[in-house]
C-alpha cells in the first residue's frame, strides 16, 4: 500500500455544551472562569476566560460561540502597555497548551502575553473535531486497505463528519479567517486595549493580514513567523516547494566538503531512488505490534520523501544521513516510522475547522488543471497532490467561498518582521520576497539551516529573541547576538 496521510493524534476532550444561545442585537463578552483548560504555575499571574461571539455575523440570529483566552502579566515591575497578542497556526491547531510554558517565553519580561484559541479549535466551544476523518486515515495506512476504494472512502468520512456537526446546529460557514481576526478585534475592543502587537505563525499569519487590513487602527506591530500570503495558491505548488527545499538541502550538502566526502552526488541519487521507487515500489516487512503478525508495505517516491519532511529543524543535520541509509538499504529508520501507522487513530482534533478553513479560502481559487499538472509533473513523488483536500471532498462539505479580495496580496504601514526557516518547504521564503514591497515598514530574517516555525524551535530561542527584540523597536531590523553565531549546520557524516 501507499501511505498518503500523516495521522493527527490528540487526546479526547469532553466539551461543554453551555453556548449556543440565539441572539438578536448581541454584543460580544468575555467572562472569567476560574477553571482553566490547562494547570499553570502558581508564580504566574494570569487571569482566564471565554470570549462570547455570534457564530456566523452574516446571519443576525446566528448563536453564539465562545473562544477560550489566557491574559498572562509581564513579569516587569513597570510593563509596556501594548500587550503581544499570539495565536498559532493549522488552520485546526490548539494555542492553549502554550499555556504551560510561559516561563519560556521570552515577551513576558517587557509586556502582557494574551493566547487566543481561533473558534472552533480544540478548547473551543463548540469543537469541530471529526473522528471519521482520523479513522479514515487510519484505515487508509494498513496494509490490507484497498487502494482503489481510497476516494470513496474519505468522501463517506467528509460526509459523516459534516453531518455529525450539522445535526449539533454548528454553522460550518462561520469558522474562517475572517471571522477569527474579527474575534481578536472584538476582544481588543472588550479588553479596552489601546495598542497591541501580533504574533503569528504559519496559517495564522492570514489572520494577520486581514487584521491589518481591516482593523489596522490598534495595531502596533507584527510579527509573521513562517508566513502564508493571502494571494498564495497554496495547493498548486506545494509539491514543488517541498522538491525545491530538499534540492537547497541536498545542494548544501554537496557545497560542504566533509558532507560531499561522505555522501557523494547525493542530491541525483536520491531523486533517482525516488523515481525508480515510484515505478518499483520498496517493500518493506515489519512486525505488527498488535497481533505480531509481519505485514507488508509499498513505498513510493511520495512515501520516502518523508525522510525529509518529517525532519524537525533539530533533525536537519541528520537528513543526509538518513538518505544515505535509505540508498544502502538500511531501513531501521523507514520501520520505526511504519510502525506508527498501527497506533490508533485520534479524534480528529480541529479537522472541521481545517476543512471549513480551507474549502472556502483556499480550494475556490485553485485551478483544477494545475492541480492535476503538478500531481504528475515531478517523477520522483508522481501521483503526490499537491492539494491539502481533493476538491471532490470540498464539494461535500460545501461551504460558501470568500470573496475574491481573500485571494488578493494586503498592502499595510504597520512595521512587520517577518520570519523565515531556510528550509521551510510549507512556507518557503521566497514567498516573503514577494510580500515586503505591499508591506513598506517591514524586515526580513532567515535563519539558516531551520525549518517551519523558528519562533517555536525550544532548542534555540533565537528566532523568539529576534521577535521580541522587534516588539520593543519595531522601526527597527532586530539584530540580537545570538543571530550572528547561527553558522551553516554542520551535517552528520557517521
Amino acid at each position: 500500500m501507499t501511505i498518503k496521510h500523516l495521522i493527527f493524534i490528540v487526546s479526547i476532550l469532553i466539551s461543554s455544551n453551555t453556548f449556543g444561545q440565539v441572539k438578536t442585537d448581541f454584543q460580544p463578552k468575555f467572562k472569567e472562569s476560574k477553571k482553566t483548560t490547562h494547570k499553570i504555575k502558581k508564580d504566574q499571574k494570569h487571569s482566564f476566560g471565554y470570549l462570547e461571539v455570534l457564530e456566523n455575523r452574516k446571519d443576525p440570529n446566528s448563536r453564539t460561540i465562545e473562544i477560550p483566552v489566557y491574559i498572562f502579566k509581564s513579569r516587569s515591575e513597570n510593563p509596556k502597555k501594548d500587550p503581544i497578542i499570539y495565536t498559532v497556526g493549522g488552520p485546526g491547531s490548539t494555542t492553549m497548551p502554550t499555556a504551560q510554558y510561559m516561563n519560556y517565553y521570552k515577551y513576558l519580561d517587557d509586556r502582557d502575553f494574551i493566547l487566543v484559541e481561533q473558534r472552533g479549535n480544540y478548547y473551543a466551544k463548540p469543537h469541530l473535531n471529526c473522528p471519521e476523518w482520523s479513522q479514515a486515515i487510519y484505515e487508509s495506512n494498513q496494509p490490507n486497505f484497498d487502494i482503489a476504494n481510497y476516494d470513496d472512502h474519505f468522501e463517506k468520512a467528509a460526509k459523516s463528519c459534516k453531518e455529525r456537526l450539522e445535526q449539533k446546529e454548528i454553522d460550518l460557514n462561520g469558522y474562517n479567517t475572517n471571522e477569527i481576526a474579527a474575534d481578536i478585534n472584538d476582544l481588543i475592543q472588550i479588553l479596552e486595549i489601546k495598542e497591541y502587537n501580533l504574533l503569528t505563525i504559519s496559517y495564522s499569519t492570514k489572520i494577520a493580514q486581514v487584521l491589518m487590513r481591516d482593523f489596522p487602527h490598534r495595531l502596533r506591530s507584527v510579527v509573521m513567523d513562517s508566513p502564508l500570503p493571502l494571494e498564495v495558491n497554496y495547493d498548486e505548488e506545494s509539491v514543488q516547494n517541498l522538491l525545491e527545499s530538499i534540492t537547497k538541502l541536498l545542494s548544501d550538502c554537496e557545497n560542504d566538503e566533509k558532507c560531499n566526502t561522505a555522501y557523494p552526488n547525493i542530491k541525483n541519487r536520491f531523486f533517482e531512488y525516488l523515481t525508480d521507487k515510484t515505478l518499483n515500489p520498496l517493500t518493506v516487512e515489519i512486525e505488527n505490534p498488535k497481533s505480531g503478525e509481519m505485514e507488508t508495505f509499498n513505498l513510493k517516491g511520495e512515501d520516502l520523501i518523508t525522510v525529509f519532511t518529517s525532519a524537525s529543524t533539530g533533525n536537519i543535520p541528520n537528513v543526509p544521513f538518513e538518505i544515505n541509509k535509505l540508498l544502502n538499504n538500511d531501513l531501521t529508520s523507514v520501520k520505526e516510522k511504519l510502525t506508527y501507522l498501527f497506533r490508533e487513530p485520534g479524534n480528529g482534533a480541529g479537522l472541521g475547522m481545517r476543512l471549513s478553513v480551507w474549502c472556502a479560502e483556499e480550494n475556490p481559487f485553485n485551478s483544477l488543471e494545475k492541480i492535476e499538472s503538478e500531481t504528475n509533473k515531478y517523477p520522483e513523488v508522481k501521483g503526490l497532490s499537491p492539494a491539502v483536500f481533493d476538491n471532490k471532498i470540498c464539494e461535500i462539505w460545501s461551504v460558501e467561498s470568500v470573496a475574491e479580495i481573500e485571494n488578493q496580496a494586503v498592502q499595510s504601514n504597520v512595521p512587520v518582521l517577518f520570519i523565515n526557516g531556510e528550509y521551510d518547504n510549507e512556507t518557503p521564503v521566497k514567498w516573503v520576497k514577494s510580500m515586503t514591497d505591499n508591506f513598506e515598514n517591514s524586515y526580513h530574517l532567515i535563519f539558516k539551516g531551520w525549518k517551519h516555525t523558528p519562533t517555536t524551535n525550544w532548542s534555540n530561542q533565537c528566532a523568539m529573541e529576534a521577535a521580541n527584540e522587534f516588539f520593543n523597536n519595531p522601526n527597527d531590523k532586530p539584530n540580537p547576538e545570538c543571530l550572528g553565531q547561527i553558522g551553516s549546520r554542520e551535517f552528520k557524516t557517521e
